[in-house]
């Protein structure tokens, strides 16, 4: 199905500029992608593990859907995983990102990648006018599905840019007059903080992480470029997006659902997904939250008036002497703050054991202690003031954009107490 897919892709635009490499300042049209793909060889380990940031990886990929083999897109530096006998039609292995624990593997059949992909394409408007500009992780749900399957099933062309340093973008987006960038929002800081957004964005994208209306809002009064937040998960593709015009007022909106997703809760408060694009299963080990269509994730939300704002994560709660408090309402009060670049909010067990625990923020700002304490009681209670703060120099996220919560709580509790 997907390779015969591609082949209809290539046919209707043979001649057309399908893949720009920055790093080797080579490009393919769709049918020199194509020969390329064909005389692309594979081993008989019955699985392919396409890794890296160059146009290898779309060759594996396509050698692989030739072959009808599985695939399972790598990180830089990752072990290929032991995948024996998979579920039934699964075609397509996705790592979780892993944000609260242990990453997990999601098996996807190939209707399944198709739905994610065209659910994008519509939602968001991508259209081959306008090439995407790939500086995100190609491996992650994201960037496959955002800048891989748009290129090879809808023919929207891809500009690869080896890294997401400012240069680098600047040069890359010459290449076209207009262009689509999906990121970050670590990177979309870094590029306003140095001036580099290139002119020629028509489409921005924001995933991964939480934006701030802060950042946001600073990009489109000096820019005039809206940035679009898009929610997703691993687990079921696009959730959400903000499909407007003007800048967000409330970090907690992510926007509106996808086309061909619908969203409901449970009795918790948390999200479920329904669609074509959830994926089959976890594997090994299926789990209750993923199957017959439906998606039930840990994310607790308020779905108003045909919108979804994100209000914590079950599980990740706080507990302050009985009273619960979420980490990312935390977080959003504290980037409210103009000099709050990132933060990281977490509970931790308190020495007072009738306080159960307390809040601890690892922060990256230019204001001190006290300041950050006296700006968040002007809007939360203080008993939701952090106990502990720690400033560091980044939150260090990963190449999907994100920032592991357990992992900065491990560190916490690993330093000596007194």
């Amino acid at each position: 199905m997907l390779y015969a897919r591609w082949r209809n892709i290539v046919e209707k635009q043979r001649k057309e500029i399908a893949l720009r490499d920055t790093a080797s300042g080579r490009c393919w049209t769709f049918a020199e992608l194509f020969a390329a793909g064909e005389a692309q060889k594979v081993g008989r380990t019955g699985a392919v593990f396409p890794q890296g940031h160059a146009p290898e990886f779309i060759l594996g990929l396509l050698a692989a859907w030739r072959e009808n083999m599985l695939v399972c897109p790598l990180e830089p530096g990752q072990s290929p995983p032991e995948i024996s006998g998979p579920p039934d039609k699964c075609v397509h292995f996705k790592f979780t990102s892993a944000t609260a624990g242990t990453a997990r593997l999601v098996a996807l059949t190939a209707e399944q990648l198709v739905a994610d992909v065209d659910n994008i394409v519509a939602t968001m408007g991508l259209r081959t006018g306008w090439p995407n500009l790939g500086v995100i992780s190609l491996a992650h749900s994201y960037g496959f599905s955002n800048l891989v399957l748009p290129l090879l099933l809808h023919g929207i062309p891809l500009i690869l840019a080896p890294a997401p340093l400012p240069e680098v973008i600047r040069r890359a987006a010459q290449l076209e007059p207009s262009i689509t960038l999906a990121a970050v929002p670590a990177m979309w800081r870094a590029w306003h903080e140095a001036n580099a957004i290139p002119p020629g964005v028509r489409l921005a994208i924001s995933a991964g992480a939480p934006l701030s209306v802060e950042l946001e809002q600073a990009v489109f009064k000096s820019c005039g470029l809206k940035i679009h937040n898009f929610y997703g998960a691993s687990e079921c593709g696009g959730i959400a997006y903000d499909a407007g015009e003007s800048p967000r007022t409330d970090t907690a909106l992510v926007g509106t659902p996808m086309q061909d997703v619908s969203l409901s809760l449970n009795n918790q408060g948390c999200l479920k997904v329904h669609g074509r694009a959830v994926a089959e299963t976890y594997w090994p080990g299926e789990l209750d939250s993923l199957r017959d269509g439906i998606f039930q994730s840990t994310d607790l939300v308020e779905l108003k008036n045909g919108a979804v704002y994100l209000r914590g994560r079950l599980g990740g709660q706080i507990n302050i002497a009985g009273r619960k408090v979420s980490p990312e309402s935390v977080e959003g009060a504290l980037l409210a703050h103009p000099q709050v670049r990132e933060c990281l909010v977490f509970g931790a067990p308190s020495c007072d054991a009738e306080r159960t625990e307390i809040i601890v923020a690892v922060i990256v700002a230019a204001a001190t202690e006290m300041e950050l304490k006296y700006f968040l009681l002007q809007t939360l209670p203080p008993w939701q003031i952090p106990r502990e703060w720690r400033f560091v120099e980044s939150l260090s996220a990963n190449s999907r954009g994100k920032v592991s919560r357990a992992e900065w709580r491990k560190r916490f509790l690993a330093e000596p107490r007194p």
